[in-house]
């Protein structure tokens, strides 16, 4: 099968979940937003996506992305979300719509200051580490009201709201546990409006769970691998 009719294929049964999913806790389908996580995948493909209606599209490597970028349909919504070293946030800044992987104080204080130098304000997503796991990115939950305060004094970024990797579990239950206190989070901190802080998005939940994120709150959802196929990451 080709990618097209692959892609073809699996959207429609993403969009089914999705459907169900959101269905299930009183929300439309047009409340989530399907971001497609195009890591490895070739512009033909991803574009052919954009023309069947996938609007939001994310990498996860810099350098990815810019042997991509031109190459691109104009229309998407252009996001980054993979991990994102300081010394790397000039090639991305003022590039994409959205850096999803804000995990810490530096890497904010870096995208301010490239932002401001480009007269530009920078929209991101504060990262949070949900399952305090070591070997993830992310934010510890518990320093979540410290990195507001920090970047309520900053210009140049606005943080729109909160990206979380959820833990691996075979065990929907467990799952949950930890979706469900994100959303806990994120309901705590969607009220705390200022100046460059207005916490609306909830980017929660990939393509083996995104239809249990959607049903413990997500308002996004990072799916590749249920629309593109499985990859070599390599």
């Amino acid at each position: 099968m080709d990618s097209f009719s692959l892609f073809d294929e699996n959207y429609k049964i993403v969009c089914d979940k999705i459907q169900n999913a959101a269905n299930s806790v009183g929300k439309n389908f047009e409340d989530i937003t399907l971001l497609a996580a195009t890591k490895t995948v070739p512009v033909e493909t991803i574009n052919y996506s954009f023309e069947k209606g996938i609007k939001y599209m994310g990498e996860n490597r810099v350098q990815e992305f810019l042997s991509k970028e031109e190459a691109l349909n104009k229309g998407f919504h252009r996001h980054f979300i993979g991990t994102l070293q300081t010394n790397k946030v000039k090639q991305i800044v003022g590039k994409v719509e959205l850096i999803q992987s804000v995990d810490s104080v530096k890497l904010a204080k870096e995208i301010s200051k490239q932002s401001v130098a480009r007269n530009i304000t920078s929209n991101v997503l504060i990262e949070i580490n949900i399952g305090s796991e070591e070997n993830k990115s992310g934010l510890d939950k518990s320093k979540i009201n410290e990195i507001l305060a920090e970047i309520s004094e900053m210009n140049g970024i606005f943080v729109k709201g909160l990206m979380t990797l959820g833990p691996i579990f075979e065990n929907n239950l467990q799952k949950s546990k930890f979706f469900e206190e994100m959303y806990k989070i994120y309901i705590d901190n969607r009220g705390k409006i200022k100046d460059n802080i207005d916490i609306g998005i909830l980017s929660m939940g990939m393509s083996d769970d995104f239809d249990l994120a959607i049903k413990c709150g997500a308002t996004m959802v990072r799916v590749g691998s249920a629309l593109y196929g499985k990859r070599n990451y390599n």
